[in-house]
């Protein structure tokens, strides 16, 4: 019965247009960059960053370095955005259209449409995300050649680089790590979606929490309280590109991302159980 409920969910879900603006955009936002890449000047300070830390720079403005480049501020704006529009819309737009009533008649618990739900926009995420990797590959190769991996990400203080073996393991690594992320951000906007609110609105709320705690974590004066901020365990998959991966750090960080995810669901539960809809 929930592999039934949850092939009709996915059906509703990949069903609306709006599901797939996410897809879309991540096709046309990559080959825009990967353009500029290959028909300006824009590699040049990457090329002579290499060249200053000892590395020939030819073998490494490759795929995998303008693929890893277009990931960073897709996963920082463009994915939160296309995953909380998805979760608002799980159990709100149900509301609005009036189709939530109809399913509450049937022998169904609440909890376990949620779940479901749930579990539909966690394959979402998960799809969205294989689409950014992909994607990624797919244009660079077009204009770049296939060899080594240079990332550097001074937020973090890494610099990496790596051979084209390594890097695609590395790649496809920081992918999965970063379907934490896309999950997250999404049971964040499930979980608003559960109240009694426009799908606009839930989508809207967890867009704004997430970026008041990003804002709040880049504030230099509250550095030491960085653990304390959601956005701050949602880096983790950047990680994955360091030269010597920090497995503490992103144990610290998962283990974190599944108490948020519990209480999101949880707190959303509590609420969609309390909600009158039928009458």
């Amino acid at each position: 019965m929930f592999c039934l409920q949850l092939r009709n969910e996915l059906w509703k879900l990949f069903g609306k247009k709006r599901t797939y603006i996410g897809f879309f955009m991540f096709l046309f936002a990559q080959n825009v960059i990967a353009l500029v890449f290959r028909f300006t000047q824009a590699s040049k300070p990457m090329q002579r960053m290499l060249e200053m830390s000892g590395h020939l720079a030819e073998p490494f403005i490759s795929v995998l370095t303008i693929a890893t480049i277009m990931l960073v501020p897709a996963a920082a704006f463009l994915l939160p955005l296309y995953v909380a529009l998805v979760g608002g819309d799980l159990v709100a737009k149900e509301a609005e259209d009036g189709t939530l009533r109809m399913i509450l008649s049937r022998p169904v618990s609440r909890f376990r449409l949620l779940v479901v739900k749930w579990v539909a926009g966690c394959i979402f995420s998960l799809l969205l995300v294989l689409a950014l990797g992909v994607f990624g590959l797919a244009f660079s190769r077009l204009y770049f050649p296939w060899g080594g991996m240079f990332v550097w990400l001074p937020e973090h203080g890494i610099f990496g680089v790596f051979e084209a073996q390594t890097g695609l393991v590395r790649y496809v690594a920081g992918h999965l790590m970063l379907v934490t992320e896309a999950a997250s951000i999404m049971c964040l906007a499930l979980l608003f979606s559960c109240f009694n609110v426009k799908p606009a609105a839930a989508t809207i709320l967890a867009l704004s929490l997430t970026f008041v705690s990003f804002i709040m974590e880049h504030i230099p004066y509250f550095k030491d309280y960085q653990n304390w901020f959601f956005t701050y365990h949602l880096h983790l998959w950047q990680f994955m590109f360091a030269e010597k991966i920090p497995w503490w750090r992103i144990g610290q960080s998962l283990s974190l991302l599944v108490g948020f995810n519990a209480t999101f669901l949880a707190i959303g539960m509590a609420s969609f159980h309390i909600r009158d809809i039928k009458s």
